[in-house]
């Protein structure tokens, strides 16, 4: 039971925990959970338990900072500390920015399962002394300077039987009737940074993607706002049929001493690639999407700047469903189906969307390479760009956040979105999401 159970645990863990991040696990846990991920390290409560002998692995409480650990773990730890809130204290003051607290807790429910199970010599007799629920948790970890960032409830079904068990778990456990009954929650928090004024002043890249905007592209530069002190643009043409490529060359011999610009050709086709493209060729700390076409309006960008350099959020999604939108920048049958995919992806990926669609978009250089380099995991197919940046930035678990934006209408040429086409790809790329992280 246990080892069956430990093994899903790792499955589960191991979709957000890479190979590479280093991992601090604070004792007691699991050394069965531990043993998996190969950077892990151990601490004690109290630097008198940690000893080299006791574990090799092991590091004083104090030193966790100094490891500069990407996750740290509390696999069931919760269960046996008498003052939880002073532990979660003493942790997040060893916590940086970038630093991911997982806890992982038992359902109350399957307390006489679990109690039985120990009973009958089915897993090792530990001292469990709190049986706290998800709202307990995350009130306690508001308490303690963390904000959740996702939650999730996995297996319903801790015993092994072949074929069985895996259908329960895999497909039953992770829908909204069942999960109330999972056995194990884990949260994963962030450390609630300080939102007063900054001392961070990045610059940005702002990366706009121009296919048939000829008409767009000395309207983009007008009125790019400044937000940085050494912002920059990059504006990447991809087969266009009309002249957007000669205009992007004109506008950038008339301007390039006013501007800081870069500009480019896609190497391939669709939106996500020219993004990849622009984003490869971007110099600064903060990276933006910025749709040729201004039906979102860039005066609207310091609000994403001020978003992400104020710590509230890592990754910023704008959202066009919150305010009216003009009368003819969204068709009836785009805002149903923007509507449906911002419930689906919620559901898949653990954290609310309201608007997966809108085109603006803002994360960290540093976490965008971070991205990058595991994108293997969900694959290189996305021609749109956006749920590569949404999946990515999900699985590293970074606070979502979406500011509302005002959606006009396009002033130029037509929209380079096929509703019914592009309605299938999307679909085809929320089950292959499902089957890589949710249905597992």
């Amino acid at each position: 039971m246990s080892k069956y159970f430990y093994k899903l645990l790792f499955k589960y863990l191991s979709i957000y925990i890479f190979a590479a991040d280093k991992l601090v696990s604070v004792f007691p846990s699991s050394e069965k959970l531990q043993e998996k991920f190969h950077w892990a390290r151990t601490v004690h409560k109290s630097n008198d338990n940690c000893t080299e002998s006791e574990n090799d692995q092991s590091m004083p409480f104090e030193e966790i900072s100094a490891y500069d650990p990407d996750y740290i773990l509390l696999d069931g730890t919760l269960h046996y500390e008498r003052d939880i809130q002073s532990l979660l204290e003493r942790i997040a003051g060893q916590c940086l920015n970038h630093t991911r607290l997982v806890v992982t807790f038992y359902s109350a429910l399957w307390k006489p399962f679990i109690s039985f199970a120990t009973f009958l010599g089915l897993r090792g007799k530990l001292p469990e002394e709190n049986w706290i629920a998800p709202e307990d948790v995350n009130n306690l970890l508001l308490l303690s300077g963390f904000e959740q960032v996702r939650s999730e409830s996995r297996i319903l079904f801790p015993v092994y039987i072949p074929i069985v068990s895996n259908l329960i778990n895999r497909y039953l456990a992770p829908l909204p009737l069942f999960r109330a009954f999972n056995v194990v929650t884990f949260i994963v928090a962030r450390p609630i940074t300080t939102l007063s004024e900054p001392e961070w002043k990045p610059s940005v890249s702002v990366v706009v993607a121009a296919r048939n905007e000829e008409g767009n592209i000395e309207e983009i530069i007008r009125r790019l706002p400044k937000m940085g002190p050494d912002d920059e643009l990059i504006l990447i043409e991809g087969n266009s049929t009309d002249n957007t490529w000669e205009k992007i060359q004109e506008t950038y011999k008339l301007h390039k001493h006013k501007i800081n610009m870069q500009i480019g050709q896609q190497d391939g086709l669709g939106k996500g690639d020219a993004v990849r493209k622009g984003f490869g060729m971007a110099r600064k700390d903060i990276l933006m999407i910025l749709d040729a076409d201004l039906t979102v309006p860039p005066e609207d960008l310091p609000k994403f700047y001020k978003a992400i350099v104020s710590g509230k959020g890592e990754y910023i999604n704008g959202s066009r469903l919150v305010y009216p939108m003009e009368e003819k920048a969204m068709r009836f049958f785009n805002i149903i189906g923007n509507k449906f995919f911002a419930l689906a992806f919620s559901f898949v990926l653990g954290q609310r969307f309201k608007d997966t669609l809108c085109g603006t978009k803002v994360l960290t250089n540093e976490n965008y390479q971070k991205l990058a380099r595991h994108r293997e995991f969900f694959g290189d197919f996305d021609p749109f760009g956006d749920f590569d940046l949404i999946f990515g930035s999900s699985r590293m678990c970074l606070k979502i956040v979406e500011v509302p934006i005002s959606y006009r209408e396009r002033t130029y040429g037509n929209t380079n979105i096929s509703r019914w086409s592009h309605g299938v790809l999307l679909l085809k790329m929320l089950v292959f999401a499902a089957r890589k992280i949710k249905f597992i």
